[in-house]
């Protein structure tokens, strides 16, 4: 059943932007600082090019097409902050519509994903 809630999200998100509208976005100053306190994870959701050409220290890289089957990954986070993260937003609200979806309540989309955090002049590598 939760596979099939996490789809419906998935597909939702792809036909209708509309269905996004309760997203809770996140900037990448406040993901930054929560990160850095242990007091939430950030999943990136960008393609393993994308990953291996710059990312955020300590993030988790699942690429968003392996979310649903890699979910069980993540279930040691389910009580934690997650904060999902792509190259500009797109992707990764999709992401949270699919955590949130399968129960991650506590989950966040960063706004502008790493493109506003390279802006910002937090660390990448």
């Amino acid at each position: 059943m939760k596979h099939k809630i996490a789809v419906l999200a998935l597909v939702c998100s792809f036909l209708s932007p509309g269905c996004s509208s309760d997203i809770n976005n996140i900037s990448p100053k406040e993901a930054a600082t929560l990160q850095s306190e242990n007091k939430a994870v950030i999943i990136d959701v960008r393609e393993d090019s994308e990953w291996k050409e710059k990312h955020i220290p300590g993030a988790i890289h699942i690429p968003l097409n392996q979310l649903t089957t890699r979910m069980a990954e993540l279930e040691p986070y389910k009580n934690s902050k997650i904060i999902t993260q792509c190259k500009s937003g797109g992707r990764s609200a999709k992401a949270y519509e699919t955590l949130k979806s399968s129960g991650f309540n506590n989950t966040f989309n960063m706004s502008g994903g790493l493109d506003a955090w390279k802006k910002e002049g937090l660390s990448v590598e």
